[in-house]
């Protein structure tokens, strides 16, 4: 069977659900990755006087929708695969217009901004500008937002020597790291786009003599496991590569080193925790905005 090409367009796939189908669907969604190259979330319908949840599944290729509807239906029943809804947004326009409209965010010392923004910065914060392109990390999402504070807190006792930056989308962590360490940070991300779009904000925020980005799926780059051992670790993707992460990230930490952690809703915590303590890791703290957890992981 031919596989579908990948287009300019995004399809998304909407359910609204009861809270425990919801949750219990976009887990699962998550585990098919070998069907499925998709992201999925949940969240609750906003003004749902039933108190439902949506969930939305975006696909990077074009999908079977009666797949993702038998998908749908073994877990959460027939009617549910049933009203599984599908449409395409196009897939360069989402970035560019959320940035336009949306204020610096800060986190800390740290403020993430666009060009339009770039004079709202106060002279006594680090800001890194964020250009509209089709990666993930502007700042505004609580798993980003949430990455920053964490990091932010870290450097009020820590100054990590080596840093790496797992599935690092616009490249906004592993150039927070370098703007704040003024040290050579590792990063990589398993999307080629997104790899084109952090190196040209590593030299748009001045960062090219600090910030190394190659493509990369996980650690699967030798040049980043010859960059260890890190004592900093950022992985903010999602829950499925997360947990399958545990493991080569304990090869490559050092000891007392931190990894922090996040793109998970704060319903799949306790799964990406046991992956982790499973691995001598231990919770050190825990944020949570907007239905988004980050943890910060301490390696004994």
């Amino acid at each position: 069977m031919t596989e579908p090409a990948a287009t300019d367009e995004t399809c998304i796939a909407r359910l609204l659900t009861d809270a425990g189908t919801a949750q219990a669907v976009c887990d699962g969604v998550l585990a098919a990755s070998d069907t499925f190259e998709a992201a999925a979330s949940a969240f609750e319908a906003a003004g749902d006087p039933d108190g439902r949840w949506t969930v939305e599944i975006y696909f990077e290729r074009p999908p079977d929708h009666g797949a993702v509807r038998g998908l749908v239906s073994r877990i959460g029943g027939p009617a549910a695969g049933a009203d599984v809804a599908f449409t395409t947004v196009t897939a360069c326009d989402w970035v560019a217009r959320s940035l336009a409209g949306l204020a610096p965010v800060a986190a800390g010392r740290f403020v993430v901004h666009g060009a339009h923004d770039r004079h709202r910065v106060p002279a006594n914060r680090i800001g890194i500008e964020i250009e509209a392109a089709l990666a993930f990390g502007t700042g505004h999402h609580g798993t980003t937002h949430g990455c920053l504070l964490a990091f932010d807190r870290l450097l009020h006792r820590l100054r990590p020597r080596r840093v790496l930056d797992i599935g690092c989308g616009t490249g906004v962590l592993a150039i927070a790291a370098a703007r704040a360490l003024l040290r050579r940070v590792e990063a990589s991300d398993i999307d080629a786009a997104s790899v084109a779009v952090a190196r040209d904000n590593v030299r748009l925020n001045r960062a090219g003599a600090f910030v190394h980005v190659v493509r990369s799926n996980g650690l699967a780059d030798r040049r980043l496991r010859a960059g260890g051992p890190y004592d900093l670790v950022f992985a903010n993707i999602l829950l499925a590569p997360l947990a399958a992460l545990a493991t080569p990230i304990r090869r490559v930490i050092a000891p007392g080193g931190r990894v922090v952690i996040s793109g998970l809703l704060a319903s799949q915590g306790r799964a990406a925790l046991a992956a982790y303590r499973g691995r001598g890791f231990l919770l050190e703290r825990r944020i949570i905005l907007d239905g988004w957890v980050t943890f910060v992981l301490a390696c004994r």
